[in-house]
């Protein structure tokens, strides 16, 4: 027992020691040097938005377009290239000219045709007017004669007599018959050459709209500016992805719109709202826009239209319903171009001059929000009160202060993490 006794104070001393290293070491992580890889972020006072998320594409409000003239047969030899600056003047769409001039020669041949078988025809009228005058002639004369005749019958016999006065008769009738024929052959003439006529005029017309088609296989730029090509809606493209725009080789529809000088003064953004944010976006927000191609800048709008009929995206399986929109741009940087695929940002709402944080600051410990804020050379955890998020923000109603410098994660677990390795 004694032996037992004596042993007591050495085991309370280490007990002691122990619960001693374990709040040093649990100091030490709230308060000790911080890691040094971890991560941190100034506490602010500023607008707090909430945003609806959309992704669009830089087009012209106000542009010219360039497009097919009415003219059959069409392929594309020569177009400008997208996105350079372009003369007015200049070539901008270049047709494949081979099947308009061998159509131009076709009805060339045909004009020269017809008036060739006018004039055969002209020629064979002339030839039969001049018989049927020589029948007329002949029938004139054997009407006089036959009347020379019959004038004799005082001193004919009777039965002589009614013979010459028969053959009088007979002579009209042919004197007639031959005027009928002359009478008939002149309007059938005459409707041969107006049929002949009437065919050389449509070889004319059709001769005229082929240097008309032939003058056409060149257009180009009505205005000094930015060409941009226009997508082909009839080329084939796979499942989802946005059809290709024009080019050498493609065979064009009359009227159709190859390309177009945009008014870069008037860009805006067209862009869809999904079905399930339609309630929360109205024409006049706020927007804030990101252009891919020109990261270093933030442009600000407006939502100066939004469709009021869902329409139906078939680039995903099943469709996806939702509302087309465009965004008005307040300032236009010079480096914009249609095409340009943007970010855009509707505010839906905005909580003004309030304490803002990142989302992945704060953490849960023992269910509450907390964050660690930097003191001296370590941080101490500091619960807050969450008055609104938005996913990547948080306003915080109690707890932090502007300029307050956080960590945007949990040292213990970045201590944990760096002992590890």
């Amino acid at each position: 027992m004694p032996i037992q006794n004596s042993k007591l104070p050495w085991l309370r001393s280490i007990f002691i020691i122990a619960i001693a290293a374990s709040l040093t070491a649990g100091a030490l992580l709230l308060y000790g040097p911080a890691p040094p890889d971890l991560s941190t972020a100034l506490v602010e006072r500023r607008d707090f938005l909430r945003t609806v998320t959309s992704r669009g594409e830089l087009k012209s409000a106000e542009s010219i377009q360039v497009k097919a003239p009415q003219t059959p047969s069409l392929k594309i030899v020569q177009i400008a290239e997208s996105g350079k600056f372009i003369e007015e003047g200049d070539i901008v769409v270049r047709f494949d000219e081979a099947a308009q001039e061998d159509l131009l020669i076709a009805r060339e041949t045909e004009v020269r045709q017809v008036d060739s078988e006018i004039e055969q025809a002209e020629a064979q009228h002339a030839i039969t007017d001049e018989r049927n005058e020589m029948l007329i002639m002949q029938a004139t004369y054997n009407v006089e004669r036959a009347g020379l005749e019959a004038s004799k019958q005082e001193i004919l016999a009777e039965i002589e007599a009614a013979k010459a006065k028969i053959d009088v008769e007979i002579a009209e009738g042919e004197l007639k018959k031959s005027e009928v024929t002359a009478a008939a052959s002149d309007m059938s003439q005459a409707a041969d050459i107006d049929r002949l006529e009437e065919r050389k005029g449509k070889a004319i017309r059709d001769l005229e709209l082929s240097r008309t088609y032939l003058g056409s296989m060149v257009l180009r730029a009505p205005t000094s500016g930015i060409v941009h090509v226009l997508p082909n809606n009839r080329a084939q493209g796979s499942f989802g992805t946005a059809r290709p725009p024009f080019q050498e080789g493609d065979t064009v529809w009359t009227g159709a719109s190859i390309a177009e000088i945009p008014d870069l003064d008037s860009l805006r953004v067209e862009f869809r709202v999904d079905e399930v944010d339609r309630g929360r976006v109205e024409e006049g927000q706020e927007t804030l826009i990101r252009i891919d191609a020109v990261p270093d800048a933030t442009l600000s709008g407006a939502v100066s239209w939004l469709s009021p009929i869902a329409t139906l995206v078939f680039n995903r399986l099943p469709p996806q319903k939702n509302f087309p929109a465009h965004s008005q741009l307040k300032e236009i940087d010079d480096r914009l171009r249609p095409g340009m695929s943007a970010t855009v940002e509707i505010v839906v709402q905005r909580i003004r001059n309030v304490i803002v944080i990142p989302s992945k600051a704060s953490t849960q410990i023992e269910g509450k929000p907390t964050v660690f804020v930097k003191d001296g050379t370590g941080y101490r955890p500091v619960q807050i009160e969450v008055a609104a998020t938005n996913g990547r923000e948080i306003v915080v109603a109690q707890g932090l202060e502007e300029g307050d410098l956080i960590a945007l994660e949990n040292p213990l677990l970045a201590s944990e993490r760096g002992r590890t390795l």
